[in-house]
């Protein structure tokens, strides 16, 4: 793919949301090939502040029993729908990847440079997935925030959910959402000094 190619894709690259996805997803060459890509990120101090859990299959109901239970435990009686959208999460892709931030404690390298690493494990997945044809998007709601998800994934203490990330087949084209003005997210030089 020439460097042209390469702009291309990424001036026009767009998450597929995952309740528009269906099979088939990745299989376990393209699996590879993603997570592999994935890892290639800034890592100062090479920490390797992340894993991976792939969840497929049943495991996708599995979690979404856990999901839920944490989601009613959270939020007492809830409406059926919201129940239901909590145990059904999972199931809107073939492939869920679930992305664990496992930051250590370093004397040089603070957490947050660590959950940045993370955050740019999560962008180069998202980006290596639809670089090779499937949809994709990333998630987090609040299964990723519920220590029973975590656990269930094999999280650790200090470990946190950076992102689930859906892979499949795009059911449908996403349609392209506004975007930022250039000029109002940028500027060239440092902006004047603060008087006092």
């Amino acid at each position: 793919m020439s460097a042209s190619h390469i702009l291309e894709f990424m001036l026009k690259r767009r998450s597929v949301m995952a309740r528009n996805m269906v099979a088939p997803g990745p299989d376990a060459v393209a699996l590879e090939q993603i997570l592999t890509i994935a890892a290639r990120v800034p890592d100062h101090g090479k920490l390797t502040p992340w894993r991976f859990v792939v969840v497929q299959g049943d495991d996708r109901a599995t979690l979404g029993a856990v999901a839920e239970t944490a989601f009613l435990a959270e939020n007492g009686e809830a409406e059926p729908g919201l129940q239901q959208a909590a145990a059904q999460q999972f199931l809107r892709a073939p492939c869920v990847i679930a992305v664990i931030a496992r930051p250590v404690e370093h004397p040089k390298i603070p957490r947050s440079e660590q959950i940045l690493s993370v955050g740019a494990v999560c962008m180069n997945l998202l980006t290596a997935a639809q670089a090779m044809g499937f949809a994709a998007q990333w998630l987090t709601g609040a299964a990723a925030y519920a220590p029973e998800v975590l656990a269930r994934l094999g999280g650790q203490p200090g470990d946190e959910i950076a992102g689930f990330m859906y892979l499949g087949t795009a059911a449908e084209a996403p349609s392209e959402r506004p975007r930022p003005a250039l000029s109002e997210i940028f500027q060239f030089g440092l902006p004047e000094a603060a008087d006092g």
